[in-house]
């Protein structure tokens, strides 16, 4: 029986404001990527996050992006490698805290948007991420985006990398993302997206925007919870795992 990580974003919500349906839809997942502040999220939301999770059984990831609140984390920033580095550092250190107090390990660590989109085809700034994660724990997991240079990064960083691959998003000839801003960047029919991660599980093989065919390694699958359909999407993909033989295990069981 294959196995796959099914993660989420969770812990997005912002002072009075509440975005996401987190407690509708940990249920199920095996991880969830946590904000740590910077492109969302609060030290209150940060530390009841924590305990759904915890409380779910659910691994604990730190989801940390760029300082920007406004654009939800999306928007390119110019940040030197050590600029990012720090402030991943910074946003994993702050998690774990919470972590820590709820008597909790931390499980891995995603990069968030534009800082996780930047740094899958920069390898400096890929490689400056991945030593500030090892810096702070070498037993880490790092997520990122399969075939990245992410992935490159961490292996000569020399730390676990789990490789990921999206639902709800077209995929461009190298294997990077399609742009939000470009059309088709998100695949909103719900049977296609499935049918296509049921694919990338089974086959190892995902169709890019141009009609290609190319390769793909996938040990996480992100869904997002802030959809209006995310729960229904979420529910049936499972069954859909369910039925391709497909079981559903945290990081630690895959890597």
């Amino acid at each position: 029986m294959k196995k796959i990580d099914l993660n989420c974003d969770i812990g997005e919500s912002f002072g009075a404001y509440t975005i996401g349906r987190d407690a509708d839809v940990i249920p199920y997942i095996s991880s969830a990527n946590v904000a740590c502040g910077y492109h969302a999220g609060d030290p209150s939301v940060m530390r009841k996050t924590v305990k759904l999770a915890l409380d779910r059984g659910v691994a604990i990831g730190a989801h940390p992006g760029t300082p920007d609140l406004v654009g939800f984390g999306r928007r390119n920033l110019d940040m030197s490698p050590v600029e990012a580095a720090d402030a991943v550092l910074y946003q994993v250190g702050a998690l774990a805290a919470f972590c820590k107090a709820a008597g909790t390990p931390l499980s891995h660590v995603k990069a968030h948007g534009a800082l996780y989109n930047m740094a899958g085809k920069n390898y400096a700034l890929a490689r400056a991420i991945c030593e500030a994660v090892a810096s702070f724990d070498k037993n880490l997991i790092f997520l990122a985006l399969s075939g990245s240079e992410m992935v490159r990064a961490a292996s000569d960083v020399g730390i676990r990398c789990a490789r990921e691959v999206f639902a709800d998003r077209a995929y461009e000839a190298d294997g990077s993302l399609v742009a939000r801003t470009k059309p088709g960047a998100m695949i909103t029919d719900e049977k296609l997206a499935i049918e296509r991660v049921v694919r990338m599980v089974t086959e190892g093989k995902v169709q890019t925007i141009t009609g290609k065919d190319i390769p793909i390694q996938a040990d996480s699958v992100c869904v997002h919870g802030d959809g209006e359909k995310a729960l229904l999407f979420v529910q049936n993909l499972r069954s859909a795992f369910e039925s391709a033989n497909i079981s559903v295990a945290p990081l630690s069981a895959i890597i």
